[in-house]
C-alpha cells in the first residue's frame, strides 16, 4: 500500500470504552483533503458453541458538518431515556452474575407493619411490554 492509502487511515486521535462485551471505539481520520472527521465502531464480543469467539462490527462515519444537530439530538434523546427510565440499568437484571438486592428496610412492609408478599407487589405493576425483555 502507498504512504498516501496509509495517511487514509492513519488515527489522529482515539479513545475507546468498554461496556461488558461491547467496546467502542471513537477515532479522528482525516480526509483526502486534510479534514477530519470521527468514525464510531462497535465491537461486540460473540462466543461460539465451541468456545471459540468472534466479534461483530458496525460503524458510523461522522462528518463535521453533521456534528452540531447529531450532537442536539443525541443529548435530547439520552436526557428523555434519563427522565423517563432513570439511571438504573434494568438489563442487569438479566445477566448471569446479576445479584438481587437484599431489600430489609421498611418498604417492604405493608401499614400497620405487616409483610408485602411478592404477589401483594406484583398486583401494583400492571403495565408490561414483553418486547422490552
Amino acid at each position: 500500500m502507498s504512504d498516501h492509502g496509509m495517511m487514509e487511515k492513519e488515527e489522529i486521535f482515539s479513545k475507546v470504552l468498554r461496556a461488558g462485551r461491547r467496546t467502542y471505539f471513537f477515532d479522528v481520520r482525516a480526509t483526502k483533503a486534510g479534514d477530519y472527521y470521527l468514525t464510531i465502531t462497535e465491537s461486540k464480543k460473540f462466543t461460539n458453541d465451541d468456545g471459540s469467539f468472534h466479534y461483530k462490527k458496525h460503524k458510523i462515519y461522522l462528518y463535521k458538518e453533521d456534528f452540531s444537530e447529531f450532537n442536539e439530538i443525541l443529548r435530547e434523546m439520552t436526557d428523555y431515556i434519563i427522565a423517563e427510565k432513570g439511571d438504573e440499568v434494568i438489563s442487569e437484571r438479566h445477566q448471569k452474575d446479576f445479584k438481587k438486592e437484599d431489600y430489609s428496610s421498611n418498604d417492604d412492609l405493608a401499614e400497620g407493619g405487616e409483610s408485602i408478599s411478592d404477589s401483594d407487589s406484583a398486583e401494583k405493576f400492571t403495565d408490561i411490554n414483553f418486547e422490552d425483555i
